[in-house]
């Protein structure tokens, strides 16, 4: 075997192994992406499920109007979040904030006993329940597809082709337990 044969087989074999190396984290980022998207998708059907909840909850009971006033402002925040294209770090405080004052809402409507023989606000809160579910499913599929992508940039020999392909580390989506008991509201139930 000639140099040149041995030089254009070595070449050929990194070329291949480039072409692995990238199309894996391609595939990797992509499913990143598309887990970012199931999330932001629960996350507005919550947004619009939210302003039926209130009105028909308000419509039955007397509702503090301090946390009508806070979801409202936190459902504000959230929806602006989406038009800006906040990442996953910017959106979990406030997330997290918000599913501790839904789960005060939930609080105050379980306190009136006759409330649940109203069918549409059994119904909403069902819906809720089952949205917050499909969430809490989506940010663990999307945290699992980062930890996948993160450690395929961080491993060798991977990661020297990430770095000189400008591939970056996602961040996590994590709502805390803390964060989502954040709230200054006090109920007058």
């Amino acid at each position: 075997m000639t140099t040149t044969t041995i030089i254009l087989i070595i070449v050929a074999v990194l070329a291949v192994g480039l072409i692995v190396i990238y199309n894996g984290l391609i595939t990797t980022r992509n499913r990143v992406d598309e887990a970012w998207n199931d999330i932001k998708i629960q996350l507005k059907r919550r947004f619009e499920l939210i302003p039926d909840l209130m009105k028909t909850v308000q419509a039955a009971i007397k509702l503090d109007e301090k946390l009508l006033t806070e979801i409202t402002k936190l459902r504000s925040q959230a929806a602006d979040m989406d038009s800006k294209d906040a990442g996953p770090a910017e959106r979990a405080d406030v997330e997290g904030q918000l599913n501790g004052l839904m789960g005060q809402l939930k609080i105050q409507v379980e306190a009136y006993p006759d409330i649940k023989s109203h069918g549409e606000i059994s119904q909403f809160m069902t819906e809720l329940t089952d949205t917050q579910d499909k969430i809490m499913a989506a940010q663990r599929f999307y945290n699992g597809m980062v930890r996948d992508f993160n450690t395929k940039i961080q491993v060798f020999p991977t990661n020297m082709f990430a770095l000189m392909l400008g591939f970056k580390a996602y961040e996590f989506f994590e709502v805390t337990e803390a964060e989502q008991m954040k709230s200054d509201i006090k109920l007058d139930v």
